[in-house]
């Protein structure tokens, strides 16, 4: 199947608006958490919502480089 750049532009958005809503809820979760260990839990869950919103950045620029860094 082959997608148009419409298409390919809003999948990134989707997927963007999602690492962004699992990111919120990691960060509340690692700033209410009192116990240490779950605390942690949600850290890696933050910063691993991070990565995958650099890595969609980095593809979108990848598909279409006249997109700004």
């Amino acid at each position: 199947m082959v997608m148009t750049e419409h298409e390919l532009s809003g999948l990134f958005h989707r997927l963007n608006n999602q690492l962004g809503i699992i990111l919120a809820n990691a960060e509340l979760l690692e700033n209410r958490l009192g116990d240490e260990p779950h605390k942690l839990r949600a850290g890696q869950v933050v910063s691993s919502a991070l990565d995958a919103i650099d890595t969609v950045r980095k593809l979108r620029q990848m598909a279409d480089p006249a997109i700004p860094a």
